[in-house]
């Protein structure tokens, strides 16, 4: 087996076909679009190259054939926050044989080494976990639009090379006209009529506000959480600007509270129903194909995150939002189902919260930690 660096043009392209070659007899399987892995690993749209390092390899057989792919990074910001300084592995894929593999995971590990760190968590992304994050164990269905996807043999993988949990991560699914259950229609009454309080709907043209808005609520709902790194305005108005192409204005809600910034959730079309067809190629047939299908529409929704400044959880805003989703949604008779955003099993407010909506079980990815 030959294992390269990925410096150049061929090489890059390799990196992006191994992922066709692993999946090319599997029917669930929606290849990730190139321009968005490609994104990853330059330093001009991914600002988290400025506080940190990544890089990638591919590897063949004997025979020159492509069967498998990883890459490394350090985000420097978050590497010291742990007892052992943690670099991160992700994008691996490889084919069903324990040897190729343990020869990727020994590559990223050497270098992460060779550059201080002492573990590394994986498979996760070089960026926010909200895409391209954990490994898939349970549940594999119709992935969504950034989510992980995998075989079940990686799992093996991972456990012999002596990867840990950390911890599950929870998507659950909500079926759209299943109506919620009585008491949460109760408390999104109760929290509607409360002064002050007010429900409203992104605006584009008012989109910095909303950014500073966003900044402001995800800093103070997450602060407590172990290795939390505040979110920065540069990787929100990036985000921002890659939702643009799929966002519909009126599935992303923000709260108020006496006009405070206190509560959003973000939720958009599922882009997978759209580019399953196009093979990870934007070009420009590409681009017609996926204008159409977003023209067409899509039945299915994904909320990418949501989260609640820390004086106002517990006070039923989470059910007000979802309530003034449903307001939108159910009389468009388009979407059927609402795939939550993940849940580490640590959040007990979110597993209670998701619970109480009578939400169903759909996926379990993991996020491991390997110690050198």
């Amino acid at each position: 087996m030959t294992i390269t660096e990925v410096t150049d043009k061929s090489t890059r392209k390799a990196f992006l076909n191994v992922a066709r070659i692993i999946y090319k007899n599997d029917g669930v399987w929606v290849c990730p679009l190139d321009n968005d892995i490609e994104a990853v690993f330059d330093p001009a749209k991914n600002n988290f190259h400025k506080e940190g390092k990544s890089t990638r390899w591919i590897l063949k057989d004997d025979m020159g054939r492509l069967i498998g792919r990883v890459a490394a990074f350090i985000n420097y910001k978050k590497a010291y926050h742990y007892e052992q300084p943690t670099g991160g592995m992700g994008f691996f894929e490889c084919i069903d044989d324990e040897k190729a593999a343990f020869l990727l995971f020994d590559t990223a590990k050497n270098w992460l080494k060779e550059n201080g760190m002492e573990a590394m968590d994986g498979p996760i992304n070089f960026g926010e976990n909200d895409n391209f994050w954990g490994l898939l164990v349970e549940g594999f269905t119709h992935p969504s639009y950034g989510m992980n996807y995998n075989p079940p043999y990686y799992q093996a993988f991972f456990e012999n090379y002596g990867f840990k949990t950390l911890y599950s991560q929870i998507t659950n699914h909500l079926q759209v006209y299943k109506p919620f259950p009585e008491r949460f229609y109760k408390i999104a009454n109760w929290v509607a009529k409360k002064p002050g309080y007010r429900f409203t709907h992104l605006k584009v043209k008012e989109i910095d506000k909303f950014a500073a808005d966003f900044m402001e609520i995800y800093n103070d709902a997450w602060k407590d959480f172990e290795n939390f790194v505040p979110i920065t305005r540069e990787t929100i108005t990036e985000s921002f600007k890659k939702m643009k192409a799929l966002m519909d204005d009126n599935l992303i809600l923000f709260a108020y509270v006496n006009d405070e910034p206190a509560s959003f959730l973000i939720v958009l079309p599922d882009a997978n129903l759209m580019l399953k067809p196009l093979n990870g190629k934007l070009n420009l047939l590409g681009k017609l194909r996926f204008l159409y299908y977003r023209w067409k529409g899509v039945s299915r929704m994904r909320a990418i995150v949501m989260g609640t400044k820390q004086k106002f959880q517990n006070h039923g805003i989470e059910s007000g939002l979802f309530i003034t989703l449903g307001e939108y949604v159910l009389p468009l008779k388009q979407y059927t189902e609402l795939e939550l955003s993940w849940v580490g099993d640590f959040n007990e407010k979110m597993v209670a919260m998701h619970n109480a909506m009578g939400a169903t079980f759909g996926k379990r990815h993991l996020t491991m930690h390997c110690i050198f």
